[in-house]
């Protein structure tokens, strides 16, 4: 054999003993795509660049493949993949992801409004490419986006972004102006004396409100993360002074929030009124309150708060947690009024930050308040709300605004069926406003929380599944890109389903790097 030839061969079983093999085969996704764009009435005048001709070609090279025994969970996370794609817009200044389909008139340039966008970049950074959302990181720093909109932790999104790429060329690149922007907030949005940030309940995403306005856990704790994330940027560029500077602020704001915010009696974080001679705790607990937890700013001593999440008089409910609490007088289900009310409403948005947070609390804390079989109930009842019966009776996935958290219902569709539609001819959006909606996350709640998949800032990989043992005999997560690399994580329980051995492997590019033979936390390093 010449020397070509036995190049050729050693590359050839070289790519073949490093390049992973499939296990979920790619036509599982094609399969429940045909199924979503079967019974969806495609808008094609709000279709951006992935029409669903083309979504089966962009999903397949770009998402984490995820295979478990609960066929509705499996479907619905796929649902979500194909629902976000559709958000993918481009624009004369590059990508960004929106949250309405159709145009509404409160959004900000080419239709992007800031209030979830965190929620965007925690689901986005498990794209096989980066461009889309480097591109809506550009828009909203240096394109025109309307930043400072609404609540939104800037920082802390891009942060998470680079530590499941491992690339910071783009956070380091936009140092300058995540610093301007969180300068901009302290200039009219903190309260120097009371050393709060506040907001207004509907620029915190939750208008209608029983609390309402004021120092909120929600604006307060997106700040405390950006400060962090600012100093941990600054630190990559080697710039000490902004380093110390964020890590003061951080931790002046967390201090204060937690000695002024939380009530002790109550066992939960409020929002305390802008009164100058009385400042007070508003009486209600609010599902906002679990807001610090997403970015781990409460310790130990805080969680007993998590025992109201799964109280049925106070948060739980069978089609989500209700954003108030339901014993306090104030809670009400309303079909009258505002649309969009957070005084009762089960909102996935909520749902999605209070589920980010629940996974942070077990993943990271000892307490015995809560446990991995409720997050497992909660996640199993967000997926089972994704659901519309359609007029003509069809059963469909189906995301849109807020539910009726007993009976499954989308109020706002429902409400917007009655209106008039000149009502809408100004910007409103009209009935299809909220379908597909992009205002929270799933796919994320599925990879970084049941699987477990904690990056890190160096090549290191922990994954901390949060599947409660004896409850599936399998799962697979694979095709998941971090830090150059593709990862594949299996549980299998007696080693039967996948033959890649019995309880859980962790994989990067086909070679094993951490192992349990039972569901627990696992750490190994990328090479």
């Amino acid at each position: 054999m010449s020397t070509r030839a036995t190049l050729i061969v050693s590359v050839y079983f070289l790519l073949c003993a490093c390049t992973p093999k499939e296990i979920i085969p790619v036509s599982v996704i094609k399969d429940y795509i045909e199924q979503f764009n079967r019974v969806d009435d495609e808008m094609f005048t709000h279709v951006e660049l992935f029409t669903n001709a083309k979504a089966c070609d962009f999903l397949t090279a770009n998402i984490p493949r995820f295979e478990c025994p609960d066929k509705t969970l499996e479907k619905i996370y796929y649902f979500r993949w194909w629902t976000f794609r559709k958000h993918i817009k481009p624009t004369p200044d590059g990508y960004i992801i929106t949250e309405f389909m159709p145009d509404v008139g409160w959004a900000g340039k080419y239709n992007g409004i800031s209030c979830t966008a965190m929620l965007h970049f925690n689901e986005g950074r498990w794209l096989n490419d980066a461009k889309y959302l480097n591109s809506y990181a550009c828009y909203w720093l240096r394109g025109g986006g309307s930043v400072r909109a609404y609540s939104f932790p800037v920082a802390h999104a891009l942060y998470n972004q680079f530590l499941a790429t491992g690339n910071d060329s783009i956070i380091k690149d936009l140092l300058p102006e995540l610093i301007l922007n969180y300068e901009a907030w302290e200039g009219d949005h903190f309260d120097a004396k009371k050393g709060l940030f506040w907001q207004i309940d509907d620029r915190d995403g939750g208008e209608v409100s029983i609390c309402g306005h004021g120092y909120r856990a929600t604006i307060n704790s997106y700040m405390i993360a950006d400060a962090l994330a600012i100093a941990k940027i600054a630190a990559r560029c080697g710039n000490s002074e902004q380093q110390q500077r964020f890590e003061k602020k951080a931790e002046a704001v967390k201090t204060t929030m937690l000695q002024t915010l939380w009530d002790n009696e109550a066992q939960f974080f409020k929002v305390m009124n802008r009164d100058t001679d009385n400042p007070t705790l508003c009486g209600a607990r609010e599902l906002h309150g679990y807001t610090p937890w997403m970015f781990d700013l409460a310790d130990e001593k805080y969680a007993g708060a998590w025992k109201f999440l799964m109280d049925s008089n106070c948060f739980y409910a069978p089609y989500g947690p209700t954003t108030a609490e339901q014993s306090h007088p104030g809670f009400v289900i309303s079909y009258e009024g505002h649309e969009c009310q957070w005084n009762g409403p089960s909102w996935p948005m909520a749902t999605s930050i209070t589920l980010t947070g629940l996974a942070n609390l077990l993943q990271t804390q000892q307490q015995n308040v809560i446990s991995t079989g409720d997050y497992f109930d909660l996640l199993g009842i967000f997926a089972h709300s994704h659901s519309f019966t359609k007029d003509d009776g069809t059963i469909v996935p189906w995301i849109d605004e807020n539910l009726n958290p007993f009976t499954g219902d989308w109020i706002s569709r429902t409400r917007l069926k009655t209106w008039e539609n000149g009502t809408w001819s100004q910007g409103k959006g009209g009935i299809e406003r909220g379908k597909d909606y992009n205002h929270s996350s799933f796919c994320d709640l599925i990879i970084s929380g049941l699987v477990g998949i904690r990056p890190a800032e160096d090549n290191t990989l922990t994954v901390h599944p949060l599947l409660p043992d004896g409850i599936w005999n399998y799962f697979c997560l694979e095709n998941l890109p971090y830090h150059g690399k593709k990862i594949t994580v299996i549980y299998d329980r007696n080693g039967k389903k996948y033959g890649k051995g019995k309880g859980l492997t962790v994989w990067a590019n086909g070679k094993q790097i951490a192992s349990s033979p039972i569901l627990a936390p696992v750490t190994g390093k990328i090479q």
